[in-house]
């Protein structure tokens, strides 16, 4: 797919970890429009013409009502992660103890991250970043009235840097969702988060732009569309809230700008109406489910509006069906430019993706287009990965007393990262159990036993009915390193 991105230093604002998220991406002068951040001066105005000038006041703007619906909907984050003290134990990790290590030889010690959250309902689900969570061993939430919970994640998805965990507490504050469709430049907004380990903070600004691609999820799936906004957003501040005028929810704050760490002018977020589907399939489901167009996308610049001979640089240019895609069956053709999706004015890809984001496999969606200078249009149903409209609910996770663990069908973000076609992920261990003497640890993708593929519960009990006196396990670990297992019964 060919795709025209404007990159530039790019953070993650998770704070407090003494290992940095951070991506840093080299500067464009588009996303800063060539100017450099600082204070415009206004014109002086000399003392003695000052009484008889009329010098106009804006009316100032009240953020009182809106501060007070959301702080207590927004919580504090704090993530524990393991690391380990040198290269050498990371890369043998769970083999250590085969090696003689002992688990204090291998100097495992938890470190901490901060971050935010914000209350989606009254029984405890909570949105947030996945990078604010993602691998954690324990996830800690702070109410604004200091109440702490631990938390479960309930889901991720990656391709959006958006998780959702749960506490066990009930009449919780939550923010009202807006539409984020409906935000428009220059309007007022505010983030509420915890930036350095704080408890609730508001930051007012406005929106500066929106569908800013800012390429900082490395990965082709990935759907970037952020809000771009002024308010200040620091460390820490990762999953907490970007309200409007109003105090609804319009974005999970999620990025900032800056060579430093810190705010220095731009943040970005995730729009509420990616948010809400995400939230929702993950709680309905399991794991997101993605709906596509059928289609490969070209942004349209000047040079290639000279190049095909366009007297528009508006939409985006279809340059490949895919075969018996929902665009194809519907009577898309290379050479169509997109306009619009539901109504939806599509000017580039990111804007493409956060349409479709916000749809599942077997939604039907109006296409307006352009076709030798004629517009016209289709309705298309979308499908999913597979080339289907089927959305499948993802296994719920299940206990296995041969093995001592609890686990789960693996996603199709996890098919993808690990480029594995199946498996089942083991997310939780006993103490006494035979995976956890055996030294395997959570995370860990069983791909095989005894050289059965395992994608499900019945593959698994099927593959442990005949084992004889030993099981040969092998899987993968979340850092990309494989590793075979064998057990004696």
């Amino acid at each position: 797919m060919l795709k025209r991105v404007l990159l530039f230093t790019a953070v993650f604002i998770l704070g407090g970890i003494a290992f940095a998220l951070i991506v840093v991406i080299s500067k464009s002068d588009e996303i800063v429009e060539n100017n450099e951040p600082g204070v415009q001066l206004q014109e002086e105005i000399p003392i003695h013409n000052a009484s008889f000038m009329e010098v106009p006041t804006m009316q100032g703007t009240d953020f009182t009502e809106a501060a007070e619906l959301t702080v207590d909907a927004v919580v504090h984050i704090r993530s524990q992660f393991l690391r380990k003290s040198n290269v050498y134990n990371d890369f043998f990790g769970a083999l250590r103890e085969y090696l003689g290590y002992s688990n204090q030889d291998a100097r495992e010690y938890p470190i901490s991250g901060w971050g935010s959250g914000v209350i989606i309902s009254g029984d405890g689900y909570i949105v947030t970043n996945n990078h604010v969570v993602q691998d954690a061993e324990l996830v800690e939430v702070t109410l604004n009235d200091k109440r702490t919970f631990e938390a479960e994640i309930v889901g991720t998805d990656p391709s959006t840097d958006l998780a959702v965990i749960r506490i066990n507490a009930e009449s919780l504050p939550r923010i009202k969702y807006g539409n984020s469709d409906q935000v428009k430049v220059g309007e007022w907004v505010l983030a509420v988060g915890n930036p350095f380990n704080l408890t609730s903070t508001v930051t007012a600004g406005i929106v500066s732009a929106k569908a800013r691609n800012i390429n900082i999820l490395g990965n082709q799936s990935s759907i970037e569309s952020f809000i771009q906004t002024d308010a200040a957003v620091n460390r820490g501040n990762s999953g907490g809230a970007l309200v409007n005028i109003n105090g609804e929810l319009i974005g999970v704050n999620a990025a900032i700008a800056s060579n430093t760490g810190y705010y220095t002018g731009y943040s970005f977020a995730i729009p509420v109406n990616i948010v809400k589907k995400v939230v929702e399939d993950i709680k309905e489901y399991g794991e997101v489910k993605r709906a596509y167009l059928g289609v490969v996308i070209r942004e349209i610049d000047n040079d290639f509006a000279e190049e095909i001979d366009l007297e528009s640089l508006k939409g985006v240019y279809v340059d490949e069906v895919s075969e018996d895609g929902g665009a194809e069956q519907a009577g898309i053709a290379r050479g169509d430019i997109i306009t619009h999706i539901n109504g939806i004015e599509v000017n580039s890809l990111s804007q493409l993706l956060e349409v479709l984001g916000q749809q599942r496999p077997g939604d039907k969606v109006s296409v307006k287009i352009q076709r030798d200078g004629r517009t016209q249009y289709f309705d298309i149903e979308l499908k999913n990965e597979k080339g289907s409209t089927n959305i499948i609910k993802n296994e719920e996770k299940f206990y296995s007393e041969e093995l001592g663990a609890t686990m789960q069908k693996i996603t199709s973000d996890d098919k993808r990262r690990f480029m594995v076609n199946e498996g089942l992920k083991v997310i939780g261990v006993r103490d006494n159990g035979l995976l956890k003497r055996g030294g395997i640890r959570t995370g860990f993708i069983i791909l095989s036993i005894n050289g059965d593929n395992i994608s499900d519960k019945g593959d698994l009990v099927e593959a442990l009915k005949n084992n004889g006196t030993s099981i040969r396990i092998h899987g993968i670990y979340p850092n990309g390193m494989r590793i075979t297992y064998e057990f004696g019964l």
